[in-house]
């Protein structure tokens, strides 16, 4: 149990694959956790050849309670983890008459449950190394509610109270809890069309997923509580502070909905 690792959820693609070649190029051993049939296991092999790095990885579904006591007991018992970075999530975007509830659950599960448990379930671990980090992916969405998403910005809102409570309580223990709120990524076909469609404001605050990974890391590490990257998302974060409620929402719900009239 000399050796500690940094456990990455949702690690397959996107962000999270980015997470893991970012943790592996600052000598990490890492825990990577992704869904079966992804390309994990290539992911892995590829990371321990370049980085001569310890991976170990989990195939299994977060949301999935018999797979995740299992797993979880499993690493617990095995490795000693010093870094979590809580990245699985998912979204869509839907009238709610047209998510199906298992739809719904799924969203809840994953980007709320599974934060927080995983999260208690390793506190014990973290709190054993004199100094430790918790990361867990918000989104920008977190800072208003959204029409035909509605689900989705509410899950993320509580990502990040949860993010911000834990931190409170965790600050004299040798924890960092540190909360990101990653604006657009270019991660799929879907999601890239939905960026190109919002036209130059929706290009604003992008980044590559590799940049965005790096400049996460970074603040984390240097134990940073909120972090918002991008001039353009602090920008509209600042924005979303001032203007009200009832006005936001309406917004950028007209935005969601164009969007939605582009693809249909």
């Amino acid at each position: 149990m000399n050796k500690t690792y940094t456990l990455i959820t949702g690690a397959s693609s996107g962000l999270g694959s980015a997470f893991a070649l970012c943790c592996a190029r600052l000598k990490m051993n890492l825990i990577l956790i992704a869904l079966p049939g992804s390309a994990i296991k290539r992911t892995g092999e590829e990371l321990r050849r370049l980085y001569g790095v310890d991976v170990r990885i989990f195939e299994f579904d977060l949301t999935s309670k018999v797979a995740f006591e299992k797993h979880i007991e499993n690493i617990k018992a095995t490795f000693a983890v010093d870094f979590l970075i809580n990245n699985a999530g998912m979204g869509g975007t839907s009238p709610m008459l047209s998510s199906t509830p298992q739809m719904i659950d799924k969203i809840i599960q994953l980007n709320i449950s599974c934060t927080a448990l995983l999260t208690r379930e390793l506190l014990p671990q973290l709190l054993q190394h004199p100094k430790s980090y918790v990361l867990n992916i918000a989104s920008m969405a977190a800072f208003s509610p959204i029409a035909y998403k509605t689900v989705y910005p509410a899950s993320k809102a509580f990502v990040s109270s949860f993010s911000l409570g834990l931190r409170e309580e965790m600050q004299e223990q040798g924890l960092s809890v540190s909360v990101a709120y990653p604006g657009p990524i270019m991660t799929n076909s879907n999601t890239s069309q939905r960026i190109l469609l919002q036209g130059f404001k929706g290009r604003l605050g992008l980044f590559s997923t590799m940049e965005l990974a790096n400049r996460i890391v970074r603040q984390t590490l240097a134990g940073r509580a909120v972090i918002v990257p991008g001039w353009w998302n602090r920008m509209n974060q600042k924005l979303m502070g001032i203007i009200p409620s009832t006005i936001k929402v309406r917004l950028i719900s007209g935005a969601i909905k164009r969007e939605l009239q582009l693809t249909h």
